[in-house]
């Protein structure tokens, strides 16, 4: 077993158990029966979740966005500090796939749009993060970028001229940062910015430099001082230092808070892990061209990341899709490899291990045969800032003959809907729900109440079979107080999945969602067949509790949804058992 030993997080929770605000209920008088007891109730537990949700806070995050609401600085329009000159040559990026098939046409998210008038670049037709995205300015770097030059050209002078400093989605901190590497990324490949470009960044810089996200903390600060060092190191003169010298500042901090001593991102996250490891590799490729030599810290933890997504990858090169997780948005495991690869880094040299584990982090990799298993036994991820998590503790993947076959159902969508709801909601995932709840308590598309914390997590391993053993207390603060605890068993020819609960309950419901790919049958006693398009199968038996199979979807990219199945498995008492068997020749 592979064991990346981690320090104990200094993310602590105010209280030890999720339910303290139950002391609000002295201050209330009987409830009456009826409608007016029910309000009253429905308005106790909005306010015990919202108490729940903002208790972890950082006082930081607090004072900022009330500042953020007193205060809006004003663009500086004055001309851009000088430009650097370059004492190095530019490494290859990563290619993103390409977005623009035509001069005014773009393709975000698997959805289709223009902006043929000035209006079309903050159209309320469209969603945020398809907005977003078009201010991303992705294309200049995305595969065949070249062919598409006098495109991007043209509209970089559109964005400049349609919109006006300060105005527009496109004026926001997250889209700034994204938008200036992306620009600066397009001239240290070989391109020229126009000189009203030149003079538009400078002046989206200062306004970045006076606003990053401190309320927001995460994925958007660390966006944020990226941009900042790389305008401070494009630029020169002392306004460009003072860019410099903060971005750095950030960077040097959220490296060691949002990279845990595993690897792994805070966020628990494989998306944002690979995003953020994509954008180390770009940093230390800047200051190569700039004549600055990487900190020690950037190659330590890049070294971690990288081993980091080699084990959280299936055997096909994507991602698991833990938590906000969906392919086509970061890049794939081996996409950052050849990167780091092209940057001298070398290959990833980590011992081959049949369980590895990810204390921090919280999550497993088993491999036996030709089954490899990514178990969730993690916190839902850092507890000030759970935007991107799930209620999906002690969920599972499983590939077999090198493909998936049980998958969670992914994220398609960032809109605070009902279905961004449902596919953060514990049903979603391939763990127990009970009584209809979720495992943690989220809501509002990006916040989170109480929450589950996983317990007496024990890992084992012999020649035959590898174990793991974990529990959560997510549903302590349903009545009967239960207690979830699941057991996998790992063979070269099988895995087995038991489920109990402790403490009272009126049902529960434990899931296995199958591949789009898979074709399942389940027969009335029991048993069950999945077959693959290329003629594998597996089957499987339900030992103890009551199973059906029912319609699903499952969301691999954004805004898209393929039909599938799962199998529900109806807890018999307070337990379930199923196992899943498959040929293994030669690793018996």
């Amino acid at each position: 077993m592979l064991l990346l030993q981690a320090e104990k997080s200094p993310l602590t929770p105010l209280y030890e158990r999720g339910d303290q605000g139950k002391w609000l209920l002295v201050f209330l008088p009987p409830l009456q029966r009826g409608i007016e007891g029910d309000l009253i109730l429905t308005r106790l537990e909005k306010l015990l979740r919202l108490f729940h949700t903002l208790r972890y806070l950082r006082p930081r995050q607090i004072g900022y966005r009330l500042l953020r609401r007193l205060w809006r600085p004003k663009p500086d329009p004055r001309p851009a500090p000088p430009l650097r000159p370059r004492l190095g040559a530019w490494t290859a990026p990563i290619a993103k796939p390409a977005a623009m098939p035509g001069p005014n046409r773009f393709r975000f998210l698997n959805q289709e749009g223009q902006v043929a008038a000035p209006d079309g670049w903050n159209d309320p037709r469209q969603t945020k993060l398809w907005l977003y995205n078009l201010h991303y300015f992705d294309d200049l770097t995305a595969e065949g970028s070249a062919q598409r030059r006098a495109w991007h050209l043209d509209l970089i002078r559109r964005w400049v001229a349609e919109n006006p400093p300060g105005e527009g989605n496109g004026w926001e901190p997250y889209p700034i940062s994204l938008r200036a590497v992306n620009w600066i990324k397009w001239v240290l490949s070989g391109n020229e910015l126009p000189p009203e470009a030149v003079d538009s960044l400078g002046v989206q810089i200062r306004l970045l430099y006076r606003r990053p996200e401190y309320h927001l903390l995460g994925n958007h600060l660390w966006a944020n001082a990226k941009a900042l060092v790389f305008a401070g190191l494009f630029f020169e003169g002392e306004e460009a230092e003072g860019w410099l010298r903060k971005g750095l500042a950030i960077v040097r901090r959220e490296i060691g808070e949002q990279v845990l001593a595993d690897g792994g991102h805070f966020e628990r996250s494989p998306l944002y892990h690979a995003i953020f490891l994509e954008d180390l590799l770009d940093l230390l490729n800047l200051f190569v061209v700039y004549g600055h030599k990487p900190e020690e810290e950037w190659l330590f933890a890049i070294s971690l990341m990288r081993t980091w997504l080699e084990v959280m990858s299936h055997p096909d090169g994507g991602i698991v899709l833990f938590n906000d997780a969906a392919f086509g948005v970061a890049p794939g495991q081996r996409a950052v490899d050849a990167y780091a690869r092209r940057l001298g880094l070398g290959e990833i040299t980590h011992a081959a291990t049949a369980l590895t584990r990810f204390p921090e982090t919280g999550y497993i990799r088993c491999e036996k045969g030709r089954a490899v298993l990514f178990i969730d036994a993690a916190p839902i991820g850092a507890d000030y800032i759970p935007g991107h998590a799930h209620a999906d503790t002690l969920t599972f993947e499983l590939s077999l003959f090198g493909r998936r076959i049980i998958v969670d159902s992914g994220t398609s969508t960032y809109e605070k809907n009902a279905e961004r709801q449902r596919q953060r909601g514990t049903a979603a995932h391939n763990t127990a729900c009970l009584d209809g709840a979720d495992s943690s308590e989220v809501w509002g598309g990006f916040r989170v109440g109480r929450r589950a914390r996983p317990l007496d997590l024990k890992t084992a391993q012999t020649d035959r079979e590898l174990v793991v053993c974990c529990a959560h207390d997510g549903y302590r603060r349903l009545p009967g107080r239960p207690l979830h605890r699941r057991e996998w068993r790992l063979t070269a020819s099988g895995l087995s999945i038991r489920d109990r609960i402790e403490g009272g309950f009126r049902e529960a419901v434990a899931r296995c969602r199958f591949h789009p790919e898979v074709e399942v049958v389940l027969n009335q006693d029991g048993t069950g067949k999945g077959s693959l398009l290329g003629g594998e199968a597996f089957a499987f038996r339900v030992a103890r509790g009551f199973p059906r199979l029912v319609p699903s979807t499952y969301h691999p990219e954004f805004n898209a949804g393929l039909p599938t199945c799962c199998l529900e498995i109806v807890l018999d008492g307070a337990e379930a058992e199923v196992y899943f068997s498959w040929d293994s020749p030669g690793d018996k």
